[in-house]
């Protein structure tokens, strides 16, 4: 269940260009590999000092999240090196905890021992052995973790936590926050697809979010729709996998078997007010599968939902009806 390297799915941006003609600002763009992906950040007004301040915070939260780093506090969590955790963790954590019980599973923070089987990024990738990933999903769980203020406990000595699922979303709130304390009231920050509008386009009008047609290229998008100060989220299968004796595995991984989900989506696009929620509800309501991802989204309040099955049929929760515009 790792993120969305470029998570799994491109949002082309659509009408958030560099603005031309007489006494017009160019945006400022500033941009670095971070948190294993591509990290930008648009500015349409603010300073250079600030679209790097907020990348510098995207950096130093690379410290606290990642599973890989030896130096990073989830690594030395999950090494059993510490207990107690900074806020930032303990939150993430929390809200990873929450969605698991909600979804009774399908999102679950304790992947970690089956997702570190596979390699997405490796230049020829292979499918685990199937008695490695069986005995990965006996540490998979949930329940295993306990959280008591900023305590973190396993119950399993070998459950691995893996917040590749939420953690762009915090950061992205985060930076988002950064800017507006700063007095940006105009920007957009893209974390390999994790995307978060801030405000309007200059003259006040929505930014435009195009969503990717599935398989096509990145610049081809199924439909658009408005954002502003909404953070737009995707998971789909086909911005990292790999075929094999005629199969293909996609990196949204089912937690119940230790291989990738199937559940005839090729896509779910998560608009919410924040990218957390965006975050977890993306690869939860593909895990889930239509029918009950659409229950969870419709449950929910201040949140919508564009489902793509895998006959690329458009599914709209009830508040992107007339939002949503096709291609």
């Amino acid at each position: 269940m790792r993120k969305r390297l470029s998570l799994f799915l491109f949002l082309s941006l659509l009408l958030v260009l560099p603005f031309s003609g007489c006494g017009t600002k160019q945006p400022l763009v500033r941009e670095d590999f971070l948190l294993d992906t591509f990290v930008s950040v648009t500015l349409y007004d603010g300073s250079e000092d600030q679209a790097q301040g907020a990348l510098d915070l995207c950096r130093s939260y690379e410290k606290v999240f990642s599973r890989t780093d030896p130096d990073s506090e989830l690594y030395q969590l999950n090494h059993r090196e510490i207990t107690e955790v900074s806020d930032q963790l303990a939150e993430v954590i929390s809200l990873g905890l929450k969605y698991a019980q909600r979804t009774n599973g399908a999102f679950d923070i304790t992947a970690g021992s089956i997702t570190s089987l596979w390699d997405f990024s490796a230049e020829t990738p292979q499918v685990p052995d199937p008695a490695a990933v069986a005995a990965g999903l006996e540490h998979v769980g949930w329940e295993k973790v306990s959280l008591s203020g900023n305590t973190v406990t396993f119950s399993d000595p070998d459950t691995i936590i893996d917040l590749g699922g939420i953690a762009k979303g915090y950061i992205a709130d985060q930076m988002a926050d950064y800017l507006r304390q700063e007095g940006v009231t105009s920007a957009i920050i893209d974390l390999g697809g994790n995307l978060y509008c801030l405000g309007t386009k200059p003259g006040g009008q929505p930014f435009q979010v195009g969503v990717q047609y599935p398989y096509e290229e990145r610049q081809t998008v199924i439909g658009s729709l408005p954002a502003e100060n909404l953070s737009v989220v995707t998971s789909g299968v086909y911005e990292r996998c790999f075929t094999a004796d005629g199969v293909l595995y996609h990196h949204i991984l089912d937690t119940f078997t230790g291989y990738p989900v199937e559940k005839g989506l090729l896509s779910v696009t998560i608009v919410s007010d924040k990218s957390v929620d965006g975050d977890a509800l993306s690869t939860a309501c593909f895990a889930l599968g239509l029918e009950d991802g659409m229950s969870l989204i419709e449950d929910t309040e201040g949140v919508d939902a564009i489902f793509i099955t895998d006959d690329f049929t458009i599914q709209l929760s009830d508040g992107l009806e007339g939002v949503f515009q096709k291609a």
